[in-house]
């Protein structure tokens, strides 16, 4: 099978859009860029399109070179024949590949092979023709000085078959599809856990956590993922067993049909060997594959909602180029307080101590309003963690001269990027706690630009990061990562190495270089100076420039999303205008005289065409919206504090299959189950709520003890 033949298999994509992705992704195009700038060769593919087309071929890739590895091992063991080849060749998963390789498989040292070598495996052949009339008889002259009774060469035998019966494909396919269709995953407290329940495990928060599952039971292909991931934290944890259960009676019965033939001895022998072949070999190696299997579904699940959570996040809205205050709370340890500039550069830093045991109030009061004035701040932005509200709550006190807006910012991975290398190459000079107001500031006025620095598992949006295939994850998030800066366009002079190395085409070391380029020659003037940055080539130019902005160029396209190869297509419509390009940008009464069909071409058509008269009309805008200022309830400051029916304020911080979580400004996040979502069925809970929203949220149950509060949306 050819690979696009099996992409179009998979994903039901047009032949052409299959066969031009691939001969892009082959000459090392991202998908930003193939999606963005190359929509007539994929009849306008978008990029989770295209990221399909990349799964597919990547596992097609995986396949095929098993297949050459397999071939190689039976050739080498003189196995291989024009139609084991066949079969190996045709197969089109790895299960079915597997399948046809195992009976071929090198092995250690099993019960059936110690029978082989011990002459047994002739007597197993005639067991298995159910021909033999007196089985005793001949079993008996298979005696000898290792086999020493007429039960042992048939246990033997029994040995031999029954792995005949575990290499049987179509045997194997019956179990698979029983266990997909009915098998039920159940989970119970490990006996040591469940004597320990009335003391220390009753005030262990891990074992609270998991005590939905001491006691367990569900069918495999119907349970959550979130659920099965939890479930098998629970197990890996030490808490609970999992097992995985079918009607076992059904199972030998469907065997047994399709291998006894007869109703002699050889049929009770064969019956004995089948019942060890299920139990031995079988269920345990099948129910571990359907286990994997279904871990791999939830681990795709979870990456996604990981994703698209990310996703949002990274495109939250941003203040913008303003001068911000950002507080880092604390108690004992005080209030880490830094001003920086628009650009988000350290203006200055000290610590207040207004809260217990020092209980500095007046001092705090006075100070941050003199830094206000001092430094002309238009925005103060606080760190969501301990001392928070209190913190809060100090601002308000605050009379300033003019209208400062005060947010509540995540801290989230704020830690990791204050003690990260790239944190200590900003500030060398400074230690972790400034490191980290200053992120919670920046993260107000560029959430994209100061979030990529840290690792996006770090974020904490999601559920079960730990748990998942570590490797899909971070590949996952990175794409998300690439998508989002492309998506935005970044400012090749104030970017960032960790912003650049996420641009299309460029990486950490040709980030290192343009910074390092910028930092000895200044500011980029155009966007054709960018190929003067060492190692930058024409394949990394063709796909970072469209992706890189300079402001205030003497081209006003170096400040768009209009590709370099496209200017004479502009150049062309200003000419036939009589206009100059300066006079088109903005100008939507101009660009609505343009015929499009003029500018059609062998290699352009109207997608790229329609993308040009669109950022002509906004070039450079910013996609995202603008960050709005946000109150919680002043009267909520600990769990405590919740009555059922309470109307509350809140913010989207995390969102999952199950519903999402909201911060009402306590310690706790509350959970809105998709239940409690809407009056109807909801499939994606990203279709009613997104991260960050502010949202008005219900109080219906509040349970102190777990620290666990239910909402319900406010419509």
């Amino acid at each position: 099978m050819q690979l696009h033949t099996y992409i179009k298999q998979q994903t039901q994509l047009s032949e052409k859009a299959i066969k031009n992705t691939i001969l892009l992704l082959n000459e090392d195009a991202t998908i930003p860029f193939i999606s963005r700038y190359r929509k007539e060769l994929t009849d306008n593919l978008d990029e989770v399109e295209i990221g399909e087309i990349v799964k597919f071929k990547e596992a097609f890739e995986t396949l095929e070179k098993r297949k050459k590895a397999i071939l190689k091992a039976l050739e080498e063991q003189d196995f291989l024949t024009s139609e084991l080849e066949g079969k190996v060749t045709n197969s089109k998963d790895l299960i079915a590949l597997e399948d046809v390789y195992l009976p071929f498989k090198k092995k250690r040292k099993t019960k059936a092979e110690s029978a082989r070598l011990q002459g047994l495996e002739p007597l197993a052949k005639m067991m298995m023709s159910q021909r033999v009339n007196d089985l005793e008889y001949t079993a008996s002259k298979y005696i000898n000085n290792d086999v020493e009774t007429i039960e042992e060469a048939l246990e033997g035998a029994r040995f031999i078959i029954a792995e005949w019966i575990n290499e049987r494909t179509d045997i194997r396919n019956n179990i698979r599809y029983q266990l997909e269709r009915f098998a039920q995953i159940s989970s119970k407290i490990i006996k040591t856990k469940k004597d320990d329940t009335s003391s220390a495990l009753s005030t262990s928060s891990k074992a609270q956590k998991f005590k939905d599952y001491f006691d367990w039971s569900e069918s495999l292909n119907r349970i959550p993922s979130h659920r099965l991931l939890a479930i098998l934290r629970a197990e890996s944890e030490g808490f609970i067993r999992v097992k995985l259960e079918i009607d076992n009676e059904r199972a030998l019965q469907k065997m047994e049909d399709r291998i006894i033939r007869s109703n002699n001895e050889c049929a009770h022998q064969i019956q004995l060997a089948i019942q060890d072949a299920y139990k031995r070999l079988l269920f345990p190696s099948l129910s571990n594959e359907a286990l994997a299997i279904a871990k791999e579904k939830a681990d795709e699940a979870a990456i996604t909602v990981f994703a698209k959570n990310l996703k949002q996040l990274l495109l939250g809205a941003p203040l913008g180029e303003k001068r911000v205050l950002a507080i880092d709370p604390g108690f004992r340890s005080g209030c880490k307080v830094v001003c920086l500039n628009e650009q988000g550069d350290l203006l200055h830093n000290e610590t207040i101590f207004p809260h217990t045991p020092q209980n500095q109030s007046f001092d705090a009061i006075k100070k941050i309003s003199s830094l206000a004035e001092a430094y002309q701040i238009e925005a103060i932005a606080i760190g969501n963690g301990t001392a928070s509200r209190e913190t809060e709550q100090l601002i308000k006190k605050v009379q300033f001269k003019n209208t400062i807006d005060v947010f509540v910012v995540s801290e989230a991975g704020a830690s990791i990027y204050s003690a990260s290398k790239i944190a200590r190459d900003e500030f060398p000079n400074y230690d972790v706690t400034v490191r980290g107001a200053v992120s919670i500031g920046r993260r107000l006025q560029d959430p994209l630009a100061e979030l990529v620095k840290i690792d996006a598992k770090s974020i904490g949006v999601g559920q079960y990061q730990h748990d998942v295939d570590q490797t899909k994850l971070k590949k996952s998030l990175d794409t998300t990562v690439e998508s989002c800066v492309n998506t935005v366009g970044i400012n090749i002079n104030t970017a960032s190495e960790s912003l650049l190395s996420y641009v299309s085409g460029i990486g950490p070391k040709l980030a290192e270089n343009i910074v390092q380029y910028r930092n000895e020659n200044g500011a980029f003037n155009s966007r054709n100076d960018i190929k003067k940055v060492p190692r930058l080539g024409g394949k990394a130019y063709e796909q970072a420039a469209g992706f890189l902005r300079i402001k205030n160029a003497k081209n006003p396209l170096d400040d768009s999303g209009v590709h370099p190869e496209s200017y004479t297509i502009v150049d062309k419509m200003a000419k036939d205008l009589k206009s100059k390009v300066d006079d088109l940008i903005g100008n939507k009464e101009i660009l609505q005289k343009i015929n499009l069909q003029n500018y059609i071409s062998e290699n352009v058509g109207l997608p790229t065409l329609k993308d040009i008269i669109k950022e002509l009309e906004k070039p450079g805008v910013d996609p995202r919206q603008k960050a709005k200022a946000f109150a919680f309830d002043a009267t909520i400051k600990t769990i405590n504090d919740l009555e059922i029916g309470q109307l509350l304020p809140g913010i989207v911080n995390n969102i999952t299959n199950f519903g999402c979580f909201v911060d009402i400004g306590i310690k706790e996040s509350g959970l809105i189950h998709v239940s409690n979502l809407s009056d109807t069925f909801v499939k994606d809970v990203n279709t009613i709520v997104a991260l960050q929203q502010q949202i008005v949220v219900k109080v219906l149950e509040v349970d102190v003890v777990r620290k666990r509060i239910q909402l319900a949306l406010v419509k």
